[in-house]
C-alpha cells in the first residue's frame, strides 16, 4: 500500500445542488422566527402507552403546506437527561430552523415527533434526574417507542412506515437513546442520528454487532459532537470503531461543549441528509474540525487530524520568527495575530510518525505531544488512523504486562535495561515459554518496539485469537559504540559486542529471570533496521542456539557483493547448517520505497545463489513503524508451532 489515503466515510446527497447549498454551520440566528414564510405547526398530543401503563405527551410537527391526502416520512427526536418532551421546544426552536429549511428548499417535507424519553408514570425532570429507576426508564423508552409510540403516529397521522421513510435521533441521553434503538434495529430506521451522546450509548460492538447488516441498511449515520465535550469520548470510540470497519458515517465535531449551540447545529445538519438519495462518498466539506490526535498530552487539542488524513499542527511561540513541522518533509507554519503559529499538511501516511518543530532553527519538541525516543534524541510522535490497524488496538482481551528489567551485564561490565513482555496470565501460570528477542533500529532504544511499536497490545490480540503462541519477548537495548563513539551498532565491532551481549548477558538474564524454556526451538530473535543486522550477524553465527531468524526492512550492506565478503563466506560454508537449523528464516521490506529494500534484493539474490532458504514478504509503507508494527503481526505468528 503506497500512501495512505484513507478517509473517515462521510454521507452526501447524490444531488450536487443540494451538496452545493449545504453549509458547514447553521447560521447565527437561524433559529428565530422569520416572516413572510411558510409555517409548520407544532403540537401537543397525548397517547396511549401499555409498556408504561399511562397516558404520555409528545409534541408533533407537521411541515408547512401539510396535506392529510399525502404521506411523509418520521422523525423522531429525542431529549436529554435532564428534558422532557419540550426540551427541544423551549432550548432550540426546532419549528423555526425547520421552518427556515423548508423555505430555503434545503429539507424533505416531514413530521418531526418529539416524545419524552423517560418511560414512567411520574416522567417529569424532577427530582434526582439520576436516580436508578429514572435513568433505567430511558432504556425502557425502546419498548414504549416501538410497540406504543410509532404505531400511534402512523395511525394518527399520514406517514410512510417503511424502514427508509424513519429516522431517529436525539441529544446528549437521547443520543446515546437513538444510537442504541436505531442501529438496535435496523428493520425500523435507516436514518440514525446522536449529537453529544452520553455515557448510555453501548460500547461498539454491542451497537454494531452486524458490521455487513449496518452496512447495507443504514442510509446514514450521523455523529456529532462539540470539541470541549466531556463526553467526547463516547463519540470518538463509536467513530473509532465504525472507521476501522468501514462503516460509511459523517463523524462531524465542531466547537463547542456540551450545550444548544452544538445540539442546534446536529438537528440543523442532520435534517438536511433526510429521506433523499444518498452516496457512500466521502466529502471532507463537512468536517469543521478535525479529532485530535490519539498521542497528544491530555486535554491537548492539537494536532488534529482531518478525515483525509491531512495533519493540523497549531503552536503558540509569539516571540518566534520562523516556526516549521518536520513531519519527513518540512512544512512553513503561518503566524496569526494571536501568536498561534498554523498550518495543514498534505496527507499522512497510516499509523506512527515521528515529528519536530523546528523554532527559529532549533528542532524542539511539541508539548502538546506525547515524546518517544527515536532520530537519537526525545521526538514528537502522532498516530495516523488506519482501519486496517485493528491489530494493535486496545482490545478487550486479557492483556500481558510490560516489566522494565535493569540488570548487570558480566559482557558488557556496566548496568542495562531491557523491557519484557509478558503474555496474560504468566503470574497465575506455573509453564514454561518460548522466547523472541526483539531488536529495535537506529537512533531508537531497548523502548521502541514497547512505545511505538505496540508490541504487547499486538499479541495480546494475537493470542486472544489463538493465533500466536503465548510466548516472552525482550526487547534489548542494542546501542553499542566503538571507542571512539560514532553511529551505534552498524561497524563490525559494535556487532560483535551486541553478539557477545546477547550470548552471555542478555539471554543469561532471561533465563535466570523468567520461566522459559532453554532449547533452540523455544528461542527466536528478529529486529528493524539496524536491528535486523544484528539479527542477520547474531543469528546467521548462532543458529543452534535459534529456530527462527526475523529480518525486518534490513539487509548485509550492498557492497558486500563478494561470496568471499566474511558474512556470506561464513553462510556460504554453513549454508545446509543454517538451512537444517532455521525453521523460520523470515525478511521483510516496506516496499520499494524502503531505504533498505535495494540491500535486501542485492543480499537475497546471494542467498539464493548459495542455496539459503528463507521467506519473503512486503508490505509497503518504507522505512517506518507502520510496517514494523505489520512485521512482528506476521513474524509472531510464525513462532513455536
Amino acid at each position: 500500500m503506497m500512501k495512505n489515503t484513507t478517509m473517515v466515510f462521510l454521507l452526501l446527497c447524490s444531488c450536487m445542488a443540494f451538496a452545493q447549498k449545504m453549509e458547514k454551520e447553521m447560521p447565527k440566528g437561524y433559529e428565530l422566527e422569520k416572516m413572510g414564510i411558510p409555517k409548520g405547526k407544532i403540537d401537543t398530543v397525548q397517547y396511549d402507552s401499555k409498556t408504561v401503563g399511562t397516558m404520555r405527551k409528545t409534541l408533533v410537527y407537521t411541515p408547512p403546506g401539510f396535506d392529510k391526502k399525502k404521506k411523509y416520512p418520521v422523525f423522531y427526536l429525542l431529549h436529554g437527561i435532564g428534558g422532557d418532551e419540550k426540551e427541544w421546544f423551549r432550548g432550540a426552536s426546532p419549528q423555526n430552523i425547520l421552518d427556515n429549511l423548508y423555505a430555503e428548499g434545503k429539507i424533505q417535507p416531514m413530521i418531526v415527533v418529539m416524545p419524552n424519553g423517560r418511560a414512567m408514570k411520574d416522567d417529569r425532570a424532577t427530582g434526582n434526574i439520576m436516580a436508578p429507576d429514572k435513568v433505567q426508564a430511558f432504556a425502557t423508552f425502546e419498548k414504549d417507542l416501538l410497540n406504543d409510540l410509532i404505531p400511534f403516529i402512523e395511525k394518527k397521522y399520514p406517514t410512510l412506515t417503511d424502514k427508509d421513510n424513519r429516522a431517529i435521533a436525539g441529544l446528549s441521553m437521547g443520543g446515546g437513546q437513538s444510537l442504541n434503538f436505531g442501529l438496535g434495529n435496523l428493520d425500523k430506521f435507516s436514518w440514525v442520528g446522536g449529537f453529544s451522546s452520553a455515557p448510555n450509548t453501548k460500547v461498539p460492538q454491542e451497537l454494531v454487532p452486524n458490521i455487513e447488516a449496518a452496512k447495507q441498511k443504514l442510509k446514514l449515520l450521523f455523529i456529532s459532537c462539540g470539541d470541549a465535550d466531556g463526553l467526547i469520548g463516547f463519540s470518538k470510540r463509536t467513530h473509532d470503531y465504525l472507521y476501522q470497519n468501514v462503516v460509511p458515517h459523517i463523524y462531524y465535531l465542531e466547537a463547542g461543549g456540551h450545550d444548544f449551540k452544538v445540539w442546534k447545529n446536529g438537528l440543523y445538519m442532520f435534517s438536511q441528509f433526510l429521506f433523499k438519495n444518498v452516496d457512500n462518498t466521502s466529502l471532507e466539506q463537512y468536517t469543521v474540525l478535525g479529532t485530535p490526535a490519539s498521542s497528544n498530552v491530555r486535554n491537548a487539542k492539537y494536532p488534529q487530524i482531518l478525515p483525509d488524513n491531512r495533519v493540523i499542527f497549531k503552536v503558540k511561540a509569539p516571540d518566534a520568527h520562523k516556526v516549521q513541522v518536520d513531519l519527513g518533509k518540512k512544512y512553513d507554519m503561518v503566524k496569526d495575530t494571536a501568536g498561534f503559529w498554523n498550518v495543514t499538511t498534505e496527507v499522512v501516511s497510516r499509523g506512527f510518525h515521528y515529528y519536530s518543530l523546528i523554532i527559529d532553527g532549533v528542532a524542539v519538541v511539541d508539548p502538546a505531544s506525547e515524546t518517544f525516543y527515536g532520530m537519537g534524541r526525545q521526538a514528537s510522535g502522532i498516530e495516523i488512523p488506519y482501519k486496517e490497524g485493528g491489530f494493535y488496538a486496545l482490545k478487550d482481551v486479557p492483556h500481558g504486562d510490560i516489566r522494565i528489567k535493569k540488570y548487570f551485564s558480566k559482557a558488557t561490565n556496566t548496568w542495562r535495561e531491557m523491557y519484557v513482555y509478558t503474555p496474560p496470565g504468566y503470574d497465575k501460570s506455573s509453564e514454561k515459554y518460548p522466547v523472541l528477542y526483539l531488536l529495535h533500529g537506529g537512533g531508537e532504544d531497548q523502548r521502541g518496539w514497547a512505545t511505538q511499536g505496540r508490541t504487547d497490545l499486538i499479541l495480546d490480540n494475537l493470542i486472544a485469537q489463538q493465533k500466536a503462541k503465548p510466548m516472552i519477548i525482550a526487547m534489548l537495548d542494542g546501542n553499542f559504540y566503538s571507542n571512539g563513539g560514532g553511529v551505534a551498532g552498524f561497524g563490525e565491532p559494535q556487532l560483535r559486542a551486541f553478539e557477545n551481549e546477547l550470548k552471555n548477558a542478555a539471554i543469561p538474564f532471561i533465563e535466570s529471570n523468567f520461566r522459559v524454556e532453554t532449547d533452540a526451538k523455544n528461542r527466536a530473535l528478529a529486529g528493524l533496521s539496524m536491528g535486523g543486522l544484528q539479527t542477520l550477524y547474531a543469528g546467521i553465527k548462532n543458529t543452534p542456539m535459534f529456530s527462527s531468524l526475523g529480518v525486518f526492512s534490513s539487509g548485509w550492506w550492498a557492497n558486500n557483493t563478494k561470496l568471499s565478503d566474511p558474512q556470506y563466506e561464513f553462510m556460504k560454508n554453513n549454508s545446509s547448517t543454517i538451512n537444517a537449523n532455521l525453521k523460520n528464516f523470515w525478511i521483510s521490506m516496506g516496499g520499494k520505497e524502503d531505504i533498505a529494500h535495494q540491500n535486501c534484493q542485492i543480499m537475497m539474490k546471494k542467498f539464493d545463489e548459495m542455496g539459503i532458504k528463507y521467506k519473503y514478504s512486503e508490505y509497503a509503507g518504507g522505512h517506518s513503524w507502520p510496517v514494523w508494527r505489520h512485521d512482528l503481526f506476521e513474524f509472531s505468528q510464525l513462532l513455536f508451532k
